[in-house]
This record gives structure tokens, sequence and C-alpha cells, in this order.
């Protein structure tokens, strides 16, 4: 297939219209049919549940182009099955899993020219949402809700190169302890955008959040899952109720144990703690993994061994290995990777 006139190498971390995306609606008390369609704008009731009482959720994901040539997506199962969790904590109707993977299929064959080529460096970025179309004035669940899923072209998420990332600990909350931190809910997001503010602000690129109910354990940044690295090669993750199941910080840890064959640990992790690890990254869709340099605290600053100019050792090795996998250079394991064409 000839692909679109774009200039890989430069494409940046942003949305480009592509030619078609698939939607389906939710009526009655059942989802139709959906279909596949070139209009990229959304015209909803002013009174719509989304509007009105932010009742959306959504997925990211992306397609890639292997090394052999096939364009594949990563574990997109996961994807389907978080966003079924989302919305039964919504009081939405979930998107049959099956069904999630036949519009994926469907949007990526239909945008297949998008697709940007192997060794470029950029991905097929893809987004899942699924929110209350209908009007409601009362607080309750919307009567109708839509399920669309688009896809446009990126960049690498950090131009230029990975640099190491400087953090600090945030004076604000990202989740309650009962709340809604474990699903991606569009709420979440919007309720971090402030505290991103200020750490942008204030000279840093991301927040570190803690436990609300303490304000003394590791949670993770509001768009990203912590990943640390103990002196003595150990890999560990953060784990509490209000983190968001990250897709790749779990593939991260198998690839850990089973590739690396590192000791993996996801337990409670004390701020305390964190000045003792010898690696620090946030991992997510986006960038898969970004080191840290340092996080600023209360207390003070701590600063990880591995540097200021590159990734550390063993989150190099992952990194290298999770792409390598994501891309077709090394053997994934069993359902990891689903090829479209």
């Amino acid at each position: 297939m000839e692909k679109k006139n774009i200039d890989w190498g430069n494409l940046g971390f942003a949305y480009m219209k592509t030619d078609s995306r698939y939607v389906s609606y939710w009526r009655n008390g059942s989802w139709d049919d959906g279909a596949m369609i070139g209009e990229a704008d959304v015209t909803i009731s002013e009174s719509a549940g989304v509007l009105q009482y932010s009742q959306t959720c959504f997925e990211g994901l992306k397609a890639y182009t292997t090394e052999d040539g096939h364009i594949v997506t990563f574990r997109p199962d996961m994807n389907a099955q978080r966003m079924t969790e989302t919305t039964q904590r919504l009081l939405m109707p979930s998107f049959p899993n099956e069904r999630f993977i036949d519009a994926l299929e469907k949007v990526v064959k239909a945008n297949a020219a998008y697709v940007p080529p192997y060794g470029s460096g950029a991905t097929l970025y893809i987004r899942p949402f699924l929110f209350g179309s209908g009007p409601v004035i009362g607080v309750a669940p919307s009567p109708e809700y839509t399920f669309r899923m688009f896809c446009t072209p990126v960049g690498p998420y950090f131009k230029g190169g990975v640099k190491p990332l400087r953090l600090q600990v945030s004076d604000y909350d990202r989740a309650a302890p009962n709340g809604t931190g474990h699903i991606k809910a569009g709420l979440n997001y919007a309720m971090s955008l402030y505290a991103g503010h200020v750490a942008h602000k204030n000279g840093f690129a991301e927040n570190m959040f803690l436990d609300a109910a303490t304000h003394t354990l590791v949670e993770e940044t509001g768009g990203a899952n912590f990943i640390f690295v103990t002196k003595d090669g150990k890999v560990v993750t953060p784990k509490s109720k209000t983190i968001l199941p990250s897709i790749t910080r779990r593939s991260l840890m198998q690839v850990a144990r089973d590739y690396l064959h590192l000791e993996t640990e996801e337990r409670a992790v004390p701020l305390s703690e964190v000045s003792s690890f010898a690696e620090c990254g946030l991992c997510g869709t986006a960038a898969v993994i970004s080191p840290v340099y340092s996080i600023k605290t209360a207390k003070g600053e701590i600063t990880f061994p591995s540097g200021e100019e590159k990734m550390g050792p063993v989150i190099q090795k992952l990194y290298d290995t999770l792409t390598g996998i994501q891309m077709g250079r090394i053997p994934a394991p069993e359902g990891w990777i689903h090829t479209i064409v």
C-alpha cells in the first residue's frame, strides 16, 4: 500500500486527522452494529451526560510496522478489558471486548496508509473512547452512549531523544482511597491538569503523586506508572488500589522476569525509600519508559546515580527489550502481538 506523503521523521506527538474512524451507538439497551465513517466531528446534545457530569473514558494504544513489514498492535485485549472495567465503575454500558478488537482492526486497515514505516521512530496512535451522549439534567447515568475509535500518526513522545526528567512531589492529591484512580476515566486526567501546570511552571516535567490517605507512599504521575531499580538490580513498582494498572508497566515487569531474569516486586513504596534506589523511570504507552534524574521533595532533592544524561542500564535494557518485542526484532510472549495485516 502506498503511504501518505508525510515527513515521518519529523512528526510530533500531536493530532492529525486521518481518513476513517469507527462509531457505534448504545440506545434502548443495546449497541448498534457500528460503522466506519469519514466525519471526524461529533455532534451531541448540549445536555449530554459527558458535558454535564463527565461520564467518559478512553484508552490509548499503538500500531507498529514491524521489521518484516507487518502492521501489528500490542496487547489490545488488555486495553479492551481495562475499558470494560472502567465502564463498569462509571455505570456505562461496556463495549464488548471482541467488538473492540474488531473495531481496532477496521480502523487500522482503513488507515494503513498512515501507519509510519519501520525505522522512522513514529507509530500510529489509536484512541478508543466511550461517552454519555444522551441528554440528562439530573445527576444520573446518561440514557445513550457513543463508542468511537480514531487514529493519528505520531512521532516519538520525546523529540530529539530521551533525557532523564526532573519531577516534584505534588501538594495535590490525584485520587481518593476509594475513588476512581484505578480506572481510565477522563475526569482523572482533568483533575491532574492544574497540578501539571504548577509542575511545569516550577520547571519540572511531571508530578510524583503520593497516596491521599497518608501522603507517604508513591503512587504515579497521573499519566504514567513508576518503576524503580534497586542497587542490587531488583525491579520494583508501587502497588496501590488507586494506581491505574498500566499495560506497559505490567509488560515491563514480565520482561524483567522472563527476558532479563531479574527479581521483581510489586509493593507499597514509601517516599522515604526512594533515595535508596539506583534508577527510576515512568512507563506508559506514549514513551514506553522515560528515565527520571531527580525528584524534589519537601525535605530536599533526590537524585539517582544513573545520572541526568541517559537511561540507567537496567531501564535501558527494559526499554530495548520491550520495543524490540513490539517491533518484531525479539520474539514475543504468546498473545502479546496482534497482527492486523
